[in-house]
């Protein structure tokens, strides 16, 4: 898997990342977000973000013999179920995306989780693909993070109307490397 294709992969994981960041942006009432809190949100999307690919990774690798007739399947079907749930999330309005405190560890650490999910997932393709995962791991982090920085500044100013055009934008995204990976390897391999 390339380095074009695994950015790829994680600008599209990303956007949930920003969908929250730009909700926890629009929640904080003050006139200017604190650095402070910008990067305990953003370093805890990015953390948990990296993460979840890792223990994918891990887990699938540990089945990954039991299960090569299919992997191309399995991964087309996970990027494509993610890709489909990130469009419907995507047309909910981000008014109706309610982030209270984001900067408290009770509501941080969960909403990490959450918008890591999808990640964890992907690690399991990735463990039918790719040998070393440190290097995808490290971009997802690098682009999650940059990715929940903007989205915190955006919420202030444009947060309604961009959050969710990013999140369809990776749904298609993710659907469309799953279909490369099912065509690549059904007629080129």
């Amino acid at each position: 898997m390339g380095i074009l294709t695994i950015l790829l992969i994680a600008i599209s994981l990303s956007f949930d990342s920003f969908a929250v960041s730009v909700s926890s942006g629009m929640s904080m009432c003050r006139k200017s977000l604190q650095v402070s809190q910008t990067l305990k949100i953003a370093l805890s999307l990015a953390v948990f973000q990296a993460a979840f690919p890792f223990l994918g990774w891990w887990l699938g690798g540990a089945f990954r013999h039991e299960i090569t007739q299919a992997d191309h399947w399995i991964a087309f079907g996970l990027l494509t179920f993610l890709g489909i749930r990130m469009i419907l999330e995507g047309r909910v309005p981000i008014k109706k995306r309610k982030v209270k405190h984001p900067t408290r560890w009770q509501v941080l650490i969960p909403m990490s989780v959450a918008t890591s999910i999808d990640a964890f997932a992907v690690g399991i393709g990735f463990s039918f693909f790719v040998e070393d995962i440190l290097t995808p791991v490290i971009i997802i982090g690098i682009v999650t993070f940059a990715v929940s920085m903007s989205g915190l500044y955006m919420g202030r100013k444009l947060g309604q109307k961009v959050a969710g055009i990013g999140e369809i934008v990776g749904g298609i995204v993710l659907i469309l490397i799953g279909l490369k990976i099912l065509i690549e390897h059904l007629f080129f391999l």
